[in-house]
């Protein structure tokens, strides 16, 4: 007599490996949308951080127009202060910047996906 597997015993062990995977799936997805999101909180951070030496290098002022994705952010000729602008690691746009007057500005996303807040903004330490 042969010994094998019935049809019920290989349903059940596909069954199993189906259920397990979407577990797995789901848990991926969840580790990729916190990552990202502390990717994102990471930039705005350095954004920050950038912006505060830019004030203290450029006479005292923070930058007055948008800062265009991809390109330095200089005071004049010198030496860039950010010597890329990040990017969100999901669309691919730049985060909000917002100057308002010479000494204030935000910086802020809005594309948070983990978390219960949709939005996450850091303004000047000035």
């Amino acid at each position: 007599m042969k010994k094998s597997f019935t049809l019920l015993e290989m349903l059940i062990v596909l069954g199993i490996i189906a259920l397990l995977l979407s577990v797995l799936t789901v848990s991926f997805s969840t580790a990729q949308k916190k990552s990202r999101d502390a990717k994102r909180k990471g930039d705005i951070k350095a954004l920050q951080n950038g912006l505060e030496q830019y004030y203290a290098t450029c006479n005292f002022a923070y930058p007055t127009g948008t800062l265009a994705v991809g390109t330095p952010l200089a005071c004049g000729a010198s030496t860039p202060v950010i010597s890329v602008m990040p990017v969100d690691p999901k669309s691919g746009s730049g985060y909000t910047y917002t100057p308002t007057g010479s000494s204030e500005f935000s910086i802020c996303t809005t594309n948070l996906e983990a978390e219960t807040a949709t939005s996450f903004c850091l303004y000047n330490q000035q």
